[in-house]
């Protein structure tokens, strides 16, 4: 008996001290994805791999290469349209991702608050996060929810947050993560007027960025037209014979493939030139 009692003292006294030293909860490790998975993220279509993107992309680009090759009996002019379609899914990912983090600049102002009217209102941070799932904005429901699902899972805020901001992929959301996340760690009473601050600063952003973005876009427009309106030229000039002929001889392969040259470089420098300064990821 005496040696159970000593184990049992002992054991006690290690539970009591191990509760002295808490350790800090840990986010997983997240993979670093590539540029294209990157990119799929910010356009909201996460569940596309970036191996089948590339491989359908591959197959609609042989497949318009035929059919015009089918149409047209040119092969450089079926070459060219080819390459076109093949940039074609990339180019509306690059717009479907300016699209979804355009509104979501719009958004994250009411997102702040709601937060600060939750915490308020005397709900915790965790309880605050995971009612945005319900009473947040429409658009972002779905991500707040996944995190209340993971936090209600594992029980670890650090975790759950990590993996939210992974979904959410947006440079906005990172700093408002972040803070959220030290203000937990290192405590205080100023986390309303925080959330009040940031408010207002993202509104100001959001409002200067769309105005630039209106003001840039009949420049963008302007110039994808005229990159555009020599192939569209092309297009209806492959239905006669006649050029079909002319382009399919070595002087038409010079012209078509300088002309897809010219056309590749001027567009990459006019979207150099007319860029806005985006927003980079740092707080991953």
């Amino acid at each position: 008996m005496s040696a159970l009692a000593g184990l049992l003292g002992g054991l006690g006294l290690y539970l009591v001290w191990a509760a002295c030293w808490s350790t800090p909860e840990r986010a997983p490790a997240v993979a670093r994805r590539g540029r294209l998975g990157e990119l799929l993220q910010q356009a909201g279509v996460a569940q596309v791999t970036p191996a089948s993107l590339t491989a359908s992309t591959a197959g609609l680009a042989v497949f318009t290469t035929l059919l015009f090759l089918l149409l047209t009996g040119a092969a450089p002019i079926a070459l060219c349209f080819g390459l076109f379609s093949g940039y074609l899914p990339f180019a509306l990912l690059q717009w479907r991702a300016r699209r979804r983090s355009s509104t979501m600049r719009e958004l994250w102002p009411d997102v702040v608050d709601h937060l600060r009217s939750a915490i308020r209102a005397g709900l915790s941070l965790p309880e605050a996060l995971i009612q945005l799932g319900v009473k947040g904005p429409e658009e972002l429901r779905g991500e707040f929810a996944g995190f209340g699902a993971d936090y209600r899972a594992s029980g670890h805020f650090e975790a759950a947050l990590q993996r939210l901001k992974d979904r959410l992929a947006d440079p906005v959301a990172d700093r408002i993560i972040e803070a959220l996340r030290l203000t937990r760690d290192v405590g205080g009473s100023d986390l309303g007027r925080l959330l009040g601050t940031l408010s207002e600063f993202l509104r100001d952003h959001a409002r200067t960025r769309s105005e630039l973005e209106a003001r840039q876009s009949w420049t963008v427009n302007a110039a994808r037209l005229a990159v555009a309106a020599p192939w569209i030229v092309l297009m209806l000039m492959s239905t006669r014979p006649e050029a079909v002929t002319a382009y399919n001889s070595p002087l038409g392969w010079a012209v078509l493939g300088g002309g897809l040259l010219v056309s590749v470089v001027c567009y990459r420098l006019m979207l150099r030139i007319g860029a806005l300064p985006r927003e980079e990821r740092v707080l991953r």
